[in-house]
Formats: structure tokens, C-alpha cells, sequence
């Protein structure tokens, strides 16, 4: 009985999340029906980075950080492929440092996570590169800055 009660466990647990993974889904689904970035997407994406940063570090101790920033670089990248297009959205890019943000907050709440810090700021710093010259605006436009 007791080696069925511990397959039934195994079993019964959720499988660990992949925010690598969920990015490239849905990207992939957003583009497909449309044939182009829709950003109220990618905001949604954007917002959920922290709750991901959580749970792939907490329910993947060995890979979660790496999925996590993945996922995280991925909407970047499409972030820069935006903005060279001029099509990025004030609001994404304030989204985007929001997420930075929360994102710090999250991995300096837990010892386990302090590596996670360096890349949220590798991430923030390719996000900054994005900003106009004073490093506080986009197109003349102010964006989300946590101070």
C-alpha cells in the first residue's frame, strides 16, 4: 500500500510551469489568427512574469530560472523587433518596466532566488536601451518607473 499511495502522489501532481514555453504559445497562437503582434497580448504576457518568475523557480528548482528568463528575453526580443518597426506601444514598453519591476521585488522576497536578479537586470538593461536618451521617457512619453 504504501509504494501505490506514493505513485498516486506523483501522479497527482501539476506538472511545473514553463513561461518560456507559454510565450512562444502564445505568440505563436497570436500571430497565427492575425498575422501580426497583437501588444494587448504581449502586455498580458508582460504582466504575468512575476507570478511566472514564482512558480517555474518554485516548481522546477533546476530549470525554472532558465524557462523564466527565456520566456521573459523572448517578449523582449519581439519588444526590439517592435521598436525598430516603430511600432511599439508607449503602453508596452510601461508594462514591460512594471514587469521589471515586480519581477525585482519578487526574487529579492526569497534567498533561493537571488541569481534571478541578474537577469532581471539584463533584461531591464536591454529594455533601457529601448528608452529615449534621458532614460525616462519613450517617444517623448513617460513610462512606468517604480521611484
Amino acid at each position: 500500500m504504501p509504494e501505490s499511495s506514493s505513485q498516486d502522489t506523483t501522479q497527482q501532481m501539476s506538472p511545473s510551469t514553463d513561461y518560456g514555453q507559454f510565450v512562444v504559445d502564445v505568440l505563436a497562437r497570436t500571430t497565427r489568427t492575425s498575422g501580426r503582434i497583437d501588444q494587448r497580448v504581449l502586455r498580458r504576457s508582460l504582466g504575468l512574469a512575476s507570478s511566472y518568475l514564482v512558480t517555474d523557480v518554485t516548481m522546477n528548482a533546476e530549470g525554472g530560472m532558465r524557462s523564466w528568463r527565456a520566456g521573459f528575453n523572448r517578449l523582449v526580443d519581439v519588444m526590439v523587433a517592435l521598436h525598430m518597426r516603430q511600432e511599439l506601444e508607449v503602453e508596452t514598453v510601461s508594462t514591460a518596466s512594471q514587469a521589471c519591476s515586480e519581477c525585482w521585488s519578487v526574487a529579492g522576497s526569497w534567498r533561493e532566488m537571488d541569481e534571478c536578479r541578474e537577469g532581471v537586470k539584463a533584461i531591464a538593461t536591454r529594455l533601457k536601451g529601448l528608452l529615449d536618451a534621458n532614460g525616462k521617457t519613450y517617444r517623448g512619453h513617460a513610462i512606468y518607473a517604480p521611484y
